[in-house]
């Protein structure tokens, strides 16, 4: 049975659509506020998120963007609002899907469970970052340690997700070179990019700001324009 953590503040809308997906063997928690649901989602660790985006205390978008800091399953809007510009902004903000409220409950099950197949596999599939096992990276005042994985920044210990991690270690053991984002997914995820994908531009914009690079002109990790992205490895240098 899949357990999903599903946000959503109108009691009746929530009810509906758990007791379906129980009926399908989904384990549904509802949490019925924003402000509340990134530390259920961190104590429950479910298969899913599904997150309406209208909420009290913060609103869905928000709550996408700063689960995708801490946690790496997929997150799928449910909303009644049909925006194209809403649409994009949920991808830009790391999620998998962007479902409407109007959408029959027999296609939304089937949607949930393709995105809950698709990271079964490429948590099966996806070879293991190649950490040196013994020996930090060192550039300047940043030190990467892979045994630990620990970040530090001038002494200060940065706190990273286990993919945010793995996306620095693979950026740092190419410093210098150009890493498209094809490249990037293969090498932490076993899959190409498809076009569509923005997982690491936002895992890179979330780099850079605990890393205090600088956002509106970055030179630590650096974009190079039609072909990705480069660590810098001078530029971490007091």
């Amino acid at each position: 049975m899949n357990k999903i953590v599903y946000v959503e503040d109108e009691p009746e809308v929530g009810q509906l659509i758990a007791a379906y997906l129980d009926k399908h063997d989904m384990d549904v928690i509802v949490e019925p506020r924003g402000d509340r649901a990134e530390e259920v989602v961190v104590r429950e660790n479910p298969d899913l998120v599904l997150l309406d985006i209208m909420l009290p205390g913060k609103d869905g978008m928000t709550l996408c963007r700063d689960l995708r800091a801490r946690w790496d399953g997929p997150i799928v809007l449910l909303t009644s609002l049909d925006s194209d510009m809403n649409h994009i902004l949920s991808l830009e903000m790391g999620a998998n899907d962007y479902i409407l409220k109007t959408t029959p409950p027999a296609v939304l099950l089937a949607r949930l469970r393709l995105h809950l197949r698709q990271h079964a596999s490429i948590e099966r599939e996806a070879p293991a970052p190649s950490l040196t096992p013994h020996k930090a990276l060192r550039f300047g005042t940043l030190s990467i340690d892979p045994v630990n994985r620990q970040v530090l920044l001038s002494g200060e210990l940065i706190a990273l997700s286990t993919a945010d991690f793995d996306l620095l270690w693979e950026l740092a053991t190419h410093a210098g070179q150009i890493m498209d984002r094809d490249a990037l997914l293969k090498n932490l995820r076993g899959v190409s990019y498809d076009g569509m994908d923005r997982s690491v531009d936002v895992a890179i914009s979330r780099l850079r700001k605990k890393l205090q690079d600088n956002a509106t002109e970055p030179y630590r990790i650096k974009t190079v324009r039609n072909k990705g992205y480069l660590f810098a490895p001078h530029a971490w240098e007091t």
